[in-house]
């Protein structure tokens, strides 16, 4: 059988990327398929941020209660539009039910284990690779308003002292010191050291650049139109450009990974999260740090010629519209916490979709029922800060070698049956 690349890696997001570097540091020949530009979609517009400090699952006790209430608010950190969905109601009862204290702490420390593991790997990658991407490891602040709301967020340190990640509380007058684009009067920080950022676009531009160099083939505006398979597994895969095969076959493409797992009956559990960013010039005093300003869900980010604010949650399907609400949101929970919370341009609106699983925990691993399909999506919000992580982890365990963190709590089987 002619095969086009020893793996072929559909999806070229920061995810199939990141899987494409490792494999070929393995010695596979690799092909990617991206339906649009790579780093196009949900690798775009995100703020950049690589957090261990943001091990605590979605699924947290008294979630389903604030859901609730925030259903009543098109504006509310998250959403869900009101509508005749059973597949996303099926899927929203999995995640009720998984709004415990013990179900809560096993994935959190699955979640911060491997940001923490990628984390790592990804400054690593940056200065090994020389990638040009604007990383800074200067950590972030969780900036809070109300001493309330500080305190009930404290609780959470305990989970992330088991992972050994670092985190000190400051006071009003220490968080002034420390970053005095904030406004005065705010009850405090937690500040998270280890964390770090990038600028996202340009580090999917770097991990592309450096599988071109190394021998990888990237292919932009190539869909994929159905699966061909026999005896042994993936024959094939169809695409609007033709046939493309290849030995083993990973499936990297993020909140589209359900509409391909269509086509060969395999059940993904994943929901599109739509995520909203707005980019600036630079305001005049801008953040030293890498910011969320907890009660209003917003992410701050600064680099060296931008500005972005980002964040929000709505469950609307694949829906492309921006919501000029939602994006209003973004700049009236800046105005409560900067001094100078919009740039003098702005550059771009924009939004995309986060793939959601139920247990807020991606599905990295051999496809179930599946010889030659493998699995890395459903990284939610976190994609960015896992991706190397779930490269190397990926690439460990299609070469049969024992990986360096458990895969087991990201093994897609948990989904299967």
């Amino acid at each position: 059988m002619h095969k086009d690349a020893d793996v072929l890696i559909l999806g070229g997001g920061v995810i199939g990327l990141a899987c494409a570097h490792y494999l070929q540091a393995e010695g596979r020949s690799v092909r990617v398929i991206e339906q649009g530009r790579v780093g196009g979609a949900a690798s775009h517009g995100n703020c950049g941020t690589l957090t261990p400090s943001h091990a605590a699952p979605l699924t947290a006790p008294g979630l389903v209660g604030q859901a609730l209430r925030w259903m009543l608010s098109p504006s509310a950190p998250l959403y869900i539009r009101p509508r005749w969905d059973p597949g996303l109601w099926r899927w929203l009862a999995r995640v009720a039910g998984r709004c415990n204290a013990r179900d809560w702490r096993i994935a959190g420390l699955a979640k911060g284990a491997l940001l923490k593991y990628s984390r790592a790997l990804v400054e690593d990658l940056v200065y090994g690779q020389g990638l040009d991407c604007g990383f800074e490891a200067g950590g972030l602040h969780y900036v809070f308003r109300k001493a309330r709301a500080l305190d009930r967020h404290s609780r959470e340190l305990g989970l992330l002292a088991e992972l050994g990640i670092e985190a000190r509380l400051m006071d009003p007058a220490a968080l002034a010191a420390d970053e005095p684009a904030l406004k005065e009067g705010l009850a405090g920080s937690i500040f998270f050291p280890g964390d770090a950022q990038l600028r996202p676009d340009r580090y999917t531009a770097e991990l592309a650049r450096i599988i071109r160099e190394d021998g990888g083939a990237i292919e932009e505006g190539v869909c994929v139109t159905g699966i061909v398979r026999g005896r042994h597994g993936i024959e094939s895969v169809q695409t609007s450009e033709g046939e493309r095969r290849a030995s083993q076959v990973v499936l990297a493409l993020g909140a589209w990974s359900p509409l391909f797992a269509t086509m060969i009956a395999l059940p993904i559990p994943i929901q599109p999260g739509k995520g909203y960013s707005i980019t600036y010039e630079r305001p005049a005093i801008v953040p030293r740090r890498a910011l969320v300003l907890k009660e209003r869900s917003v992410c701050v980010t600064t680099w060296a010629d931008g500005y972005r604010l980002g964040s929000t949650m709505e469950f609307s399907g694949y829906d492309q519209r921006l919501n000029r609400v939602r994006l209003d949101a973004l700049e009236r929970g800046a105005r409560d916490y900067l001094r100078e919370p919009v740039g003098p341009v702005k550059r771009q609106e924009w939004c995309g979709w986060r793939p959601m699983t139920w247990d807020d925990l991606p599905l990295i691993g051999r496809a179930p029922g599946h010889t030659n399909l493998w699995l890395a999506t459903g990284h939610g919000m976190m994609g960015m800060g896992m991706s190397a992580g779930t490269g190397r982890l990926l690439a460990d365990l299609m070469s049969g070698r024992a990986p360096a963190l458990d895969p087991a709590p990201y093994s897609p089987a948990r989904f299967a049956g």
